[in-house]
C-alpha cells in the first residue's frame, strides 16, 4: 500500500512539472504570447542565410529606433488584444462568400491611385492592365464585389506613390513604424498621404463622400485589411524580430520599385 501511494504521488507531481514546463514555453520571458505557431514566413529563406545577412540587416538606416521600438510594442498589443479579437469576430459571423466580395471592393477601389502612380511611372502596359480590370470588375463585377478581370487574365498591378518617388530616384529616408499601419519610411509614408488624397479627390463610385458620412466604411476597410494580412506578430520565434520585419520590409521595397 505505502509502494503504491509512492507511486501515485511521483506521477502526480511528474505530471504537474509537465503542465508548468509547457505553460512557461507557451509565453516568452518578457510576457509576450505568441498567439499562433502556423505562420511560415518566408519558406525560401534559409534561417543561416538569414543570420549571416544580419549585419546587412543593421545597416538600416533607423534614426529614430528607440521610438520606432516602442511603436512596434504597441502595434504587438494592440493587434493581440484589439485587431485580432475583432478579425476573428468577423470572420466567424460574416459569410466566405461575403468577406471575399468585401476585399473585391475595397481592392477595386485601390485600382485607382495604381492608375494613377502607373502613368506617372510611364509604365503603359501597366496602366492599361489596370484601366481594364477597373472598367471590367466596376461595370460585370457590380462595383468591384466580383473579380472577373482576374479569370480574363488581368492580374493585379499595384503601384504606389512611394513607388513612384522610389522611380524617380528619392531615397528612402529614416525607417518608421507606423501606429498601427505597421513598417514604412519617409518617403513611403508621404505616398501614403498622397494616395489617400488621390482617392478622396478622385471619389471613385462616390465613396469617400458616403464614407465622410459613414465612418463605419473605413472600420470595415481597416477590418478588411487586417484580415487579408496573413502576418501575425511573435511568430518568427526570434528574439530580432523586429530587425527582420524592418530588413524585409526595405528589401522588399527595393524590388517592387525595380520592378
Amino acid at each position: 500500500m505505502a509502494r503504491t501511494s509512492l507511486l501515485m504521488a511521483a506521477l502526480l507531481c511528474a505530471g504537474l512539472a509537465q503542465a508548468d514546463e509547457s505553460t512557461v514555453q507557451k509565453v516568452d520571458s518578457d510576457g509576450f504570447k505568441q498567439p499562433l505557431q502556423v505562420l511560415k514566413f518566408n519558406p525560401g529563406l534559409d534561417q543561416r542565410e538569414f543570420e549571416r545577412s544580419t549585419l546587412t540587416a543593421l545597416n538600416v538606416y533607423d534614426p529614430l529606433e528607440n521610438m520606432n521600438r516602442r511603436l512596434y510594442h504597441f502595434n504587438y498589443r494592440f493587434d493581440e488584444w484589439v485587431f485580432l479579437p475583432v478579425v476573428n469576430g468577423y470572420t466567424y459571423i460574416t459569410p466566405s462568400f461575403l468577406r471575399t466580395g468585401v476585399s473585391n471592393f475595397f481592392s477595386n477601389l485601390g485600382e485607382v491611385p495604381s492608375l494613377v502612380n502607373s502613368l506617372l511611372q510611364f509604365k503603359g502596359k501597366r496602366a492599361l492592365d489596370t484601366s481594364g480590370r477597373l472598367l471590367v470588375n466596376t461595370t460585370l463585377g457590380v462595383a468591384g464585389l466580383w473579380d472577373p478581370a482576374t479569370w480574363f487574365g488581368l492580374q493585379k498591378q499595384s503601384e504606389d506613390f512611394g513607388q513612384t518617388l522610389g522611380f524617380y530616384g528619392v531615397p528612402n529616408g529614416a525607417y518608421l513604424v507606423l501606429p498601427i499601419l505597421g513598417p514604412s519610411n519617409l518617403r513611403d509614408t508621404t505616398g501614403l498621404v498622397f494616395d489617400f488624397a488621390v482617392e478622396n479627390q478622385i471619389n471613385f463610385l462616390n465613396v469617400s463622400e458616403v464614407s465622410s458620412n459613414h465612418p463605419e466604411l473605413w472600420a470595415l476597410r481597416a477590418v478588411d485589411r487586417r484580415y487579408s494580412n496573413s502576418f501575425r506578430y511573435g511568430q518568427m520565434n526570434s528574439p530580432f524580430e523586429y530587425e527582420k520585419v524592418r530588413y524585409v520590409y526595405t528589401e522588399a521595397r527595393k524590388l517592387q520599385i525595380a520592378e
